[in-house]
């Protein structure tokens, strides 16, 4: 449950502010995002054990593992988040430095 609210605070707050007019604004707003589904994948992951075989490497019980699907797709969006990221905060730069022109079509 605290997962769920967590996961609802982060993407409210992201929501709120993706929909700035800020490109600052929109890159937190996506990193917040990204922390949501990050969140929500490690929750959707679940406590139970799947895929662990039936005997242990010593032919005893099984090592109590965690499941590794979960951790691999947290891993992959971390990276997809983190170059958003980047790719927004490189253009929140362009914009403040003035080098891309605006488009009220006022150059000839």
């Amino acid at each position: 449950m605290t997962a769920a609210i967590a996961v609802g605070v982060l993407v409210a707050a992201g929501v709120f502010l993706i929909l700035g007019r800020s490109l600052v604004r929109v890159a937190f707003g996506f990193i917040l995002l990204g922390h949501a589904v990050n969140l929500l994948l490690m929750a959707a992951g679940g406590l139970g054990r799947r895929g662990v075989p039936i005997l242990g490497p010593d032919g005893g019980p099984p090592p109590a593992t965690a499941d590794p699907l979960p951790q691999a797709f947290v891993l992959t969006s971390i990276v997809i988040s983190f170059g958003t990221t980047v790719y927004l905060l490189g253009l929140a730069r362009t914009q403040r430095r003035g080098d891309q022109p605006d488009d009220t079509g006022s150059r000839p």
